[in-house]
């Protein structure tokens, strides 16, 4: 989602609106637990307060996770308030642990932020609504394989005569 600087100054003192669909499924392909996720709407205003540019933004969507019991398919909806700022001084410097982000250029591209807003959202574990759910048996180049229950612990022939004399140390 981007948009020009020049149309959050003509705005003036009232804030400059904007509202639209991102599509950020490039977090699919990233190592995190993100298995498919839908564009995400965003809406938000901007405003001008002298260098500096405020964004708030809502970002709605869902995006489909893990179960951490079973790993099948759990869909999550979100919904995340954030705030970004921006700093448009050419003599800005950012500082290591600044929440004002340097802004070269005349082009605002939120994508980024928005992305890793949605990050910050993704949930530890997620569970399955249906505990009965069963998780996969089978993928590409995979299967379950049941470990078969061991009976009696079988004891070596050769250290039987050691078991019997510990029997007989315990009478």
């Amino acid at each position: 989602m981007k948009f020009p600087i020049q149309k959050v100054k003509q705005a003036g003192d009232k804030p400059f609106y904007f509202e639209g669909d991102v599509d950020i499924s490039s977090l699919e392909e990233a190592k995190n637990d993100i298995r498919k996720i839908a564009p995400v709407s965003v809406s938000g205003q901007a405003e001008m307060k002298g260098d500096e540019l405020e964004v708030s933004m809502s970002i709605e969507g869902d995006m489909i996770l893990p179960c951490a019991r079973t790993l099948v398919d759990v869909p999550f909806v979100f919904h995340i308030q954030a705030e970004e700022y921006f700093n448009l001084s050419p003599y800005y410097e950012m500082e290591d642990d600044s929440e004002v982000h340097p802004l070269p250029g005349e082009v605002l591209d939120l994508t980024p932020y928005i992305k890793e807003n949605v990050l910050l959202e993704v949930p530890f574990r997620v569970f399955a609504e249906n505990p009965e759910d069963t998780p996969p048996q089978e993928g590409d180049g995979w299967e379950v394989v049941e470990e078969k229950p061991q009976s009696e612990e079988k004891v070596d022939p050769r250290l039987a005569k050691l078991e019997s004399l510990l029997d007989d140390k315990e009478k």
